[in-house]
């Protein structure tokens, strides 16, 4: 390849980073039913699809607030939005929870979608990415001192196995572990894919280091510590007659979700939520051939009960 296609070449790969298909936008429309003039709560914006969706809608930019840990997701939303009064917020969303109570504010809609975006899973120096080689990284905000390669280089052998088990629900967590250490310093994820590989020989359609993948990047972003801190949290930053809607990709947070859920909505007296969705949403087809992604998300949502008048 010449050095001109090699500079075309990466111009392209870059220019397909920015693109981010939002999952379930028409089901979030149907269950989060926004009204015009409505506030809006974003924790999870990413790079703002589903925000526009809303927007168009409410159409009111003064009562959105929207939060990202991400410093490139934070940097397109305030292209994305430049010149509306949209609040913009550079933190993790425990951290904006807590200081959105301590303003005292609440919301008419809040929303969260708890995945990885496609412009951190597609750039290969995110390291989020087993199939595009990159450094040990997998930070979703890049301020953070802990990276997947403190985790991988430094932990010892039984703290691994217990994250690829506990994280990754991983069979042969002790093996993966044990070849971990054996082979340390591991400077890359092809090289970690590598090395994890041969303790699932054979062919799978399901990638031998995908749940070693996930467990590490779930270790480096707390991601289920900060979810569990979190929801709480929302439901007090959730107006009565508010409507909160979670989408979910694997099964240990959409557990949490739906054990919050079902806490608070039991039918008693005191239930503070009413159920808008029994089951979880999941993408449909049409939707799954044009988003691959869809394929695992899981919505779930429900409806803040209006105090009920004494007497």
């Amino acid at each position: 390849m010449s050095q001109k296609s090699r500079r075309n070449f990466g111009k392209g790969r870059v220019k397909q980073t920015l693109t981010h298909l939002p999952v379930l936008t028409d089901e979030l429309i149907r269950y989060l039913a926004p009204k015009r003039g409505e506030s809006y709560l974003d924790l999870t914006a990413g790079y703002g699809g589903h925000d526009q969706a809303i927007l168009g809608i409410t159409r009111k930019p003064s009562a959105i607030t929207l939060i990202d840990k991400d410093e490139a997701a934070i940097e397109h939303l305030k292209r994305l939005f430049g010149g509306q009064k949209i609040r913009v917020i550079h933190t993790d969303f425990l951290k904006a929870s807590r200081q959105l109570l301590d303003e005292g504010k609440q919301f008419n809609i809040i929303l969260a979608d708890l995945g990885v975006s496609s412009p951190q899973l597609d750039r290969a120096e995110r390291g989020f990415s087993l199939s595009k080689e990159g450094p040990l990284d997998m930070r979703m905000d890049q301020n953070q001192t802990l990276t997947a390669a403190i985790v991988v280089n430094t932990w010892n052998e039984a703290k691994l196995a217990d994250i690829f088990y506990r994280y990754g629900q991983e069979p042969r967590a002790r093996a993966i572990a044990r070849r971990i250490v054996k082979y340390r310093p591991v400077s890359s994820t092809a090289q970690l894919a590598d090395i994890i590989a041969p303790v699932w020989p054979g062919r799978s359609r399901l990638h031998p280091a995908t749940r070693a993948f996930q467990a590490i990047r779930i270790a480096v972003n707390s991601e289920l510590a900060q979810l569990e801190a979190s929801l709480p949290l929302w439901l007090e930053l959730l107006a009565p007659g508010g409507r909160m809607a979670i989408i979910s990709f694997h099964s240990l947070e959409d557990r949490l979700v739906k054990s919050f859920f079902t806490e608070h909505a039991q039918g008693r007296y005191d239930s503070q939520l009413q159920l808008l969705t029994k089951k979880p949403i999941t993408a449909g087809s049409i939707e799954i051939v044009s988003n691959p992604r869809a394929r695992s998300a899981k919505l779930r949502a429900a409806v803040k009960i209006k105090s009920k008048k004494k007497g």
